[in-house]
């Protein structure tokens, strides 16, 4: 992501890098492991406050040094081709095999982060949340620093965004 530690989202406050590069190795590794996907990271964008389009995202929460929520955000047609990838049956629809397949990859992105974060106490996730429709708004906390990291794949485009605080 950036040499430095910190980076200033929109949102104010600061990132520190170190809690967000675990995240990005973490997507690298779920989708080359599980999906053979190489997503390639694009540059870091401010996130439109409104989804364009219809989406699917699917959110988890963070608790412990670090607390926060980590998401991950789909056009349908990405997350029918990533459903597929773990099926072997791309579907024609958004059908609750789409919603578990993306439930389960923020549920893999989140674990996997968290054992490259390796902190004592371990820091505990959340159930996997999916939100579907079009217009929508993810709403997070006045002055809560969080970054959008978008990347490409041969699945299509999808976006990780991540906020969070550290005691």
């Amino acid at each position: 992501m950036s040499t430095g530690t910190q980076t200033k989202p929109r949102g104010g406050g600061s990132i520190d890098v170190r809690y967000v590069n675990p995240f990005i190795e973490a997507i690298d590794n779920v989708f080359t492991t599980m999906l053979d996907l190489k997503p390639q990271r694009q540059t870091l964008r401010i996130c439109p406050s409104e989804a364009t389009g219809p989406q699917l995202t699917s959110i988890i929460g963070i608790s412990g040094h670090i607390h926060g929520v980590v998401a991950l955000r789909f056009p349908p047609d990405a997350a029918k081709a990533l459903a597929g990838r773990f099926t072997g049956i791309v579907p024609t629809e958004v059908n609750d095999e789409v919603i578990d397949a993306v439930a389960e990859l923020v549920n893999m992105v989140a674990g996997n982060a968290k054992a490259k974060l390796d902190m004592d106490p371990p820091l505990q996730l959340g159930l996997p949340t999916v939100v579907e429709g079009t217009g929508y708004r993810l709403k997070y906390p006045t002055g809560a620093a969080w970054l959008e990291v978008p990347f490409e794949s041969e699945a299509g485009s999808f976006c990780m965004e991540i906020t969070y605080s550290a005691e």
